[in-house]
């Protein structure tokens, strides 16, 4: 399966007031390349809070421009490249049927598909400071399971915006993107099957194993 990466996003950290942590890197500005893609990330590209994003899991962050276009109708605005926050905005592809473990070549880079965006509430914030309707934001967002991947570096390398990519391995588990966003949103009763899936990010697996341990 070959898809279009249309172009690479990166932010640095800014001071806002609706932030966590009084500061956020969500806004990106789109990048020619060729761009350097480290195990931590993408060059340019530096995360606010470690607490709760960035490491090896969330290295890189990819959302399809189909589903940014899905959103401008929802929306009723124009939503441009990288206006989710994400490093990587695709074409060609649904990421959201991507499998944990699954491996694209991206550039010279190779990426695997780790874990699953969860919504926030500096989302929503960043949302409303671009002037959109950000009412009820994280249940909206959860109510689609359309979140993108988080994606772990294999081979660090280089990417372009316009480069081709392409899966170069599907485990052929069938646990998506999908799945485990719906999993970790809500539908506990899915997070048994989570335990099975190789390549899984430990956060995830350290929900499914409490849940499992806890005996629901």
């Amino acid at each position: 399966m070959k898809f279009t990466i249309r172009s690479v996003n990166v932010g640095r950290p800014r001071p806002w007031q609706w932030a966590e942590i009084g500061r956020s890197s969500i806004q990106k500005h789109t990048v020619p390349g060729p761009v350097e893609v480290h195990r931590l990330g993408i060059a340019g590209d530096q995360v606010s809070d470690t607490r709760h994003h960035g490491g090896v899991d969330q290295a890189v962050y990819a959302f399809a421009r189909e589903d940014l276009d899905w959103w401008q109708g929802e929306l009723d605005t124009k939503l441009h490249d990288g206006h989710f926050g994400e490093n990587l905005t695709t074409s060609g592809y649904d990421v959201n049927e991507a499998e944990m473990g699954e491996r694209w070549r991206v550039g010279s880079a190779l990426v695997e598909v780790a874990s699953v965006r969860t919504p926030c509430n500096d989302f929503k914030g960043w949302l409303g400071e671009c002037g959109l309707d950000n009412a009820g934001w994280v249940k909206r967002f959860a109510a689609q399971s359309r979140p993108g991947p988080y994606l772990r570096v294999l081979e660090e390398g280089e990417v372009s915006a316009g480069d081709a990519a392409e899966v170069v391995h599907r485990p052929g588990h069938g646990i998506t993107v999908t799945f485990v966003f719906r999993a970790l949103m809500g539908e506990r009763e899915l997070l048994p099957r989570l335990l099975g899936v190789e390549g899984l990010a430990e956060e995830a697996r350290r929900t499914a194993e409490r849940y499992v341990e806890s005996g629901r």
